[in-house]
């Protein structure tokens, strides 16, 4: 049985990483990364600073083909692994969002396929029922909500950052004590599931992962085959990414007179 690391490259699992480097999680025979082909430039930097720390190998793994390069090519007529796109019908109302494919097809296949190869599995070779494979995920306490066994009979998952009773923020505070930078959020630059404040964060501080989800949020704008949907945007509001005013309070000059003395009552 071999003992591997899902690696995300976020707090979570650089924590995860960090922490069996250190001997304060049992070892692992590797990591393995699974490359979306669009993750921001300081995602990848990030990972390229964590592997040159820890004491196993990180396998990089692909799809054949991106994220970006599948919707472009769905643009064309080709199949969509969709992400969870926000739809508008011909009616001009929201109806929601598309099917989300793409984790599984871009992240989860990607990895079940490397962890087949590391263990010696031939093409069309069934791995059996026997637990062969214990994979590391880097979910914390405040996330416990996300856990899911894993759909491979043959992989068992676990959660040390649970099992410790670890919250991102413990993993932030692990990192910090111990001198270690911040990780960037891992995630594609157009998904749509950012929130308002990573969108403002992107727009100021990483050009071209905003240039690129501009760049599909005006590709996906005229819907893709298969779908009934007349149009698609990144954004829940269902406006065109470069339109919307990410601005906050502070950036227009809106600061608290007050300092910050809140007395526990907003919102109550």
């Amino acid at each position: 049985m071999i003992r591997i690391l899902s690696l995300g490259a976020g707090v979570q699992s650089s924590t995860l990483a960090l922490m069996i480097a250190h001997g304060e999680i049992e070892p692992v025979s590797a990591a393995i990364f699974a490359d979306t082909g669009a993750e921001p430039a300081g995602v990848m930097r990030h990972l390229d600073w964590l592997e040159s720390l820890v004491p196993f190998p990180i396998h990089r793994v692909m799809h054949k083909e991106g994220l970006l390069r599948n919707i472009e090519e769905s643009i064309k007529g080709g199949r969509l692994a969709s992400a969870p796109f926000y739809a508008k019908t011909p009616d001009s109302a929201y109806e929601g969002t598309l099917r989300r494919q793409c984790t599984r097809e871009f992240k989860v296949t990607p990895i079940t396929q490397k962890l087949r190869e590391l263990l010696g599995l031939k093409k069309g070779e069934r791995a059996g029922k026997e637990i062969r494979v214990v994979q590391y995920i880097g979910i914390s306490l405040d996330e416990a909500i996300r856990m899911k066994p894993s759909r491979e009979a043959w992989v068992r998952h676990e959660w040390p950052l649970i099992d410790l009773r670890m919250t991102r923020s413990d993993c932030l505070r692990w990192m910090a004590a111990r001198g270690y930078p911040k990780p960037a959020k891992s995630s594609c630059t157009f998904c749509p599931y950012h929130d308002n404040e990573l969108w403002r964060d992107m727009k100021l501080n990483d050009q071209p992962s905003w240039e690129q989800a501009v760049y599909v949020d005006k590709l996906i704008r005229g819907g893709v085959k298969g779908t009934k949907h007349s149009e698609l945007y990144l954004h829940r509001s269902l406006t065109p990414l470069d339109e919307i005013d990410f601005r906050n309070a502070e950036d227009v000059g809106q600061i608290d007179a007050f300092g910050n003395e809140c007395e526990g009552m907003c919102g109550v």
